[in-house]
């Protein structure tokens, strides 16, 4: 499946379509005219004090009237304002480049863009592109975005010596334990819902709050082949790397980095795109890692671009709060997702998808397999249909739902988010705080889940909440305490040579369940480890 290859041609990422569950096209890298030039030739200069805004525009608009090519960043420090490219060209940085943004605000303008999944404005990104084909950032050098200068911080996140550095440059506080680098940025987060304004109506409402509004490191919007490969990506103000809208993506052997104490400091956050490669690359960020969006709420179902035909292969992340995750704004939909031989090491959660109520969006045909996980701070494996905005480390997610949600169900409509086929094979997870939740909505359970070949140690077992149609086949769950499986709400779910500790009193847990709807195939529970709490 996944296309046709042209006729003597060798392609270097055909292994990834071997056994491919759904048809995707081929996705090439793009070709670029041979043609280079040095950014040294327009006036740059690589001192770390120079600032280069008008030799990268000089340099990228001289190169797109021939036609396109390369432009060649040599070893230095390349300081300077937002970079915005061109069909057709190549940024290339070579071994000891380095491109520094900016800390000066002014260079950054306000422009229209979508953030969070909402149409908004937000200041100009350090690396921009719009309706382009053909583009890529190369090579071996990196981009830092000066993020530290826009971000927010909380105080329980980072070291006593370091809080006494960030604030002692002055700003403003939310309280004593939360510090924004300026007034405007402090007025903006009091204005905001999820970091998007609400209710400006004027350009001086908008100035006004211009601090606060932390652009994406590198924003590709609306463009058709595009590559990168390489390169190191760090600091940036907001998320690091973020195409909306684009097809035919490769992103290989690339790095992104980011303080741990980042806030909104994603790694990669794919949006509404078509036909992505991500392979061989290395996360090690402040939020999630590698994020699958499409749009959120009713701006999301508006635009109706799913996030499609996604493969993710020979990924690391260290630090983050997911590793690989769906949503929360994913109201365009998401299917068609292939992620394989990937390591999650110490991340808050390791498979993470989210949702809530009002977000709408399917999300379906989600294939996850041969799956390292390490030292996963909350859950493993994680669906969460009640999520709330809060990390996982400061609010374990799903436990509990509050009364009125669980007594108020609305009808099903768009805005019922909907997970269903979802399969996961060969995965080992040790020590997470618990194996595995999936916490449905009762007016649309999560359906159609196979877990197959999965060994998970963890303090608390596996957990199934408001969910049909499951099935688990050599299964191995080693809670510390508690049963190893609970099962609430559910229908239609079978065991399969399930195993747990001898010494856990309850290996199964029923909880407002009909004992019909459960099947277990191999015995994997005897009658004294099973216990209903109906």
């Amino acid at each position: 499946m996944g296309g046709q290859k042209p006729e003597n041609e060798s392609y270097r990422f055909s292994y990834l379509y071997e056994n491919l569950p759904f048809n995707m096209p081929f996705v090439y890298a793009p070709q670029f005219p041979d043609r280079e030039i040095n950014i040294t030739s327009f006036g740059g200069i690589g001192n770390g004090q120079f600032k280069n805004t008008v030799a990268f525009k000089t340099a990228i608009d001289d190169l797109a009237e021939k036609g396109g090519g390369t432009l060649l960043v040599p070893q230095g420090i390349w300081l300077t304002g937002p970079i915005e490219l061109k069909s057709n060209i190549n940024l290339r940085l070579e071994k000891g480049a380095l491109i520094q943004f900016s800390r000066d605000f002014n260079d950054y303008p306000l422009v229209e863009t979508s953030f969070e999944g909402l149409d908004t404005r937000r200041c100009q990104s350090p690396v921009s592109g719009k309706n382009l084909k053909n583009i890529a950032i190369t090579g071996q050098g990196c981009i830092d975005g000066s993020g530290d200068a826009w971000r927010p911080v909380k105080k329980q996140k980072v070291t006593e010596s370091l809080w006494k550095k960030i604030t002692a440059k002055g700003g403003a506080y939310k309280r004593s334990d939360y510090w924004f680098p300026s007034e405007k940025s402090l007025k903006g987060d009091g204005v905001s819902n999820m970091n998007v304004p609400r209710n400006l109506k004027t350009e001086e409402e908008w100035q006004s709050i211009k601090d606060f509004l932390r652009p994406v490191m590198i924003s590709l919007i609306e463009c058709e082949n595009v590559l990168l490969q390489g390169v190191s990506f760090s600091n940036s103000p907001s998320w690091n790397i973020h195409p909306l809208q684009c097809k035919n993506i490769i992103i290989d052997d690339i790095t992104v980095r980011n303080p741990s104490f980042a806030q909104n400091g994603d790694g990669l956050d794919l949006e509404s795109c078509e036909n992505t490669i991500i392979v061989n690359s290395k996360f090690d960020v402040g939020d999630d890692g590698i994020c699958i969006k499409s749009g959120k709420d009713e701006d999301g179902r508006k635009r109706g671009i799913p996030t499609e035909n996604v493969i993710v292969d020979n990924c690391f992340v260290y630090k983050g709060h997911g590793g690989f995750v769906v949503g929360s704004e994913m109201s365009g939909g998401v299917k068609n997702i292939k992620v394989s031989n990937c390591s999650f090491l110490g991340t808050d959660v390791g498979l993470r998808f989210k949702s809530r109520r009002g977000r709408g969006g399917v999300v379906e045909n989600i294939y996850v397999s041969n799956i390292s996980m390490q030292n996963i701070v909350t859950d493993a494996l994680s669906f969460n249909l009640y999520y709330g905005g809060n990390s996982p480390s400061t609010e374990l997610i799903g436990d509990k739902k509050s009364d009125v949600e669980a007594t108020n169900i609305p009808p099903v409509n768009e805005e019922t988010p909907s997970f269903r086929n979802l399969y996961f094979k060969d995965i080992v997870s040790v020590n997470s705080r618990r194996a595995m939740f999936f916490n449905g909505l009762p007016e649309m359970k999560i359906s159609g889940i196979q877990i197959e070949n999965v060994y998970m140690s963890a303090q608390l077992g596996g957990k199934f909440c408001e969910s049909e149609n499951i099935s688990l086949k050599n299964v191995s769950i080693s809670p510390l305490m508690g049963p190893a499986v609970i099962v609430e709400n559910v229908s239609n779910i079978e065991f399969d040579n399930v195993s747990y500790p001898d010494s856990l009193k309850t290996g199964l847990e029923i909880w407002n369940t009909d004992i019909h709807q459960i099947k277990d195939k191999t015995s994997s529970f005897s009658e004294d480890k099973i216990e209903l709490k109906n």
